[in-house]
C-alpha cells in the first residue's frame, strides 16, 4: 500500500490548500506567523516534505479563515476524479 503523503488525492490536498492561501492574498510567512510556526514548517507542507495532520489542518484552515468541513468535501468531491 502507498503511503498517503505520495499518493495523488493527498498531492491534490496540498495544491488545494496552496490555493486557499494564495486566494487569501497571504504569503507563507503569514501564514506562519499566524500558526506560529516557521516560514520553513509552511513550505514543507506545501511541498509534501511534511505531512500534516488531521488537528494541523484544522488550525491550517482556520489561519485562512476556511471552513474545514466544506474543504474536506471539495477534496471529496473532486478525489472522486482523480
Amino acid at each position: 500500500m502507498q503511503k498517503s503523503l505520495y499518493s495523488r488525492q493527498y498531492q491534490h490536498m496540498l495544491k488545494l490548500l496552496r490555493e486557499k492561501r494564495v486566494l487569501a492574498a497571504m504569503s507563507q510567512a503569514e501564514l506562519a506567523e499566524r500558526l506560529q510556526w516557521t516560514q520553513a514548517e509552511v513550505s514543507k507542507c506545501e511541498t509534501g516534505v511534511r505531512r500534516l495532520d488531521v488537528i494541523e489542518l484544522k488550525l491550517w484552515l482556520e489561519a485562512l479563515d476556511s471552513d474545514m468541513i466544506a474543504f474536506v468535501q471539495r477534496i471529496g468531491t473532486q478525489a472522486k476524479s482523480i
